[in-house]
């Protein structure tokens, strides 16, 4: 019997993966510092917790509308106007079991078989695997690690072709942690210029996990690329709130309406008490400050310990909350990976997952207690010391 090829031709996400797997193990060696999850330590924030117990009170338990609970629409209408400058409708935003499927239904809406889309590498794992099922062509544009990923618009001009319908900007970064600086603004812009055909899918979903007061812009906020500009956003990084699968997307009318024809034909709605529970998150402005500066001391710990041990070296991110260390080494991210968590006690997720090509670098996870990254240090200090990384 066969299946559907272009699932079928999919690896499997490697960060899920990895994570799955390092769970296991820690059932059986309680020793090893799992930091391969974008999964924030802290509870979820009580006043959200008790909203949904209230709602289920209620009997808030039913279907709701496809588009999503209309307070909700309103309030992200509001939200991205006021704090993003992109002046969306609550009629052009979407309510979605997390922001995963809301980048899953942006794409497969857009793309017709043997469209391309542009990702910018090192980026999220998923891109290139949600183009490829969507019928698409994942396009890679490989960002330079001695350049600080740096966007140009030459690199992007090389990766254009005819087919060209879509490029992915996902910032704050996953794995490195940039920020799109004014000098990828004015790149990204003078492409979208010259290429007037093409859409951009923005992935804001760290957008308030940030450090050293850095800027993040969406290219929403431009009148002239507005209408072509996709926004995805969510609820699981920002207030913790992974396992609930609350995100949302944005986007012109026109392609709205595509969007939630496949969204009522694949899952009718999101979770009505979820809904209301994420309008609540909304509020909880200084519960998401305090998680934000636990991660900015998180952060600074790792800057302070990496930069003491020799041929490992980690730049300061300015936002998400993921430790994107590069190492001086002959063997590949993936052995490296391996060896670490056999011999050091450390998961992390390499590199190469995220499309990195030139650096050998590992991605850790800073969504960890302090006490876990401190022996993360220790140990990675003692297994380069002992020349396990030549």
């Amino acid at each position: 019997m066969s299946f559907n090829e272009k699932i079928c031709g999919v690896e499997p996400s490697k960060s899920v993966t990895l994570l799955a797997k390092t769970k296991e193990l820690q059932k059986t060696d309680s020793e090893i510092i799992n930091l391969t999850g974008g999964e924030p330590d802290f509870p979820t924030p009580r006043p959200i917790c008790d909203e949904v117990t209230r709602q289920l009170a209620a009997g808030y338990t039913h279907y709701t509308d496809s588009k999503g609970n209309e307070d909700l629409r309103i309030r992200i209408a509001i939200k991205l106007n006021e704090e993003n400058d992109a002046p969306y409708t609550k009629d052009q935003i979407l309510i979605t079991p997390g922001a995963k499927l809301a980048v899953y239904l942006a794409i497969r809406a857009l793309l017709n078989p043997g469209d391309e889309a542009i990702w910018l590498t090192p980026g999220w794992v998923s891109y290139p695997s949600i183009v490829e099922v969507s019928g698409g062509v994942p396009v890679a544009v490989h960002l330079k690690y001695e350049d600080n990923y740096r966007i140009t618009q030459e690199a992007l001009e090389a990766a254009v072709s005819e087919r060209t319908k879509l490029l992915i900007l996902n910032y704050p970064n996953n794995p490195t942690g940039r920020v799109l600086t004014d000098a990828d603004i004015d790149a990204v812009s003078a492409f979208l210029r010259n290429h007037p055909e093409v859409y951009v899918l923005s992935d804001e979903i760290y957008e308030k996990i940030v450090y050293d007061k850095s800027a993040v812009v969406s290219m929403a906020s431009f009148p002239e690329f507005f209408d072509r500009v996709i926004v995805v956003n969510g609820f699981s990084k920002c207030s913790a709130m992974t396992g609930w699968r609350v995100g949302y997307l944005a986007c012109n009318s026109n392609l709205y309406q595509v969007v939630l024809k496949l969204f009522q034909h694949s899952m009718s709605c999101t979770s009505g008490f979820l809904q209301k529970a994420a309008l609540v998150a909304l509020d909880c402005v200084e519960d998401t400050e305090r998680m934000r500066q636990a991660y900015e001391q998180r952060r600074d710990l790792l800057v302070e310990g990496i930069a003491k041990i020799p041929g490992v070296e980690f730049i300061a991110p300015q936002g998400a909350f993921y430790a994107w260390v590069r190492f001086d080494t002959a063997k590949s991210s993936a052995q490296l990976c391996d060896e670490l968590l056999e011999q050091a006690k450390i998961a992390g997720v390499p590199g190469d997952a995220y499309g990195e090509e030139d650096a050998v670098c590992v991605r850790f996870s800073f969504a960890a207690s302090e006490e876990d990254l401190r022996r993360m240090l220790a140990n990675l200090e003692k297994y380069v010391r002992c020349g396990l990384t030549a």
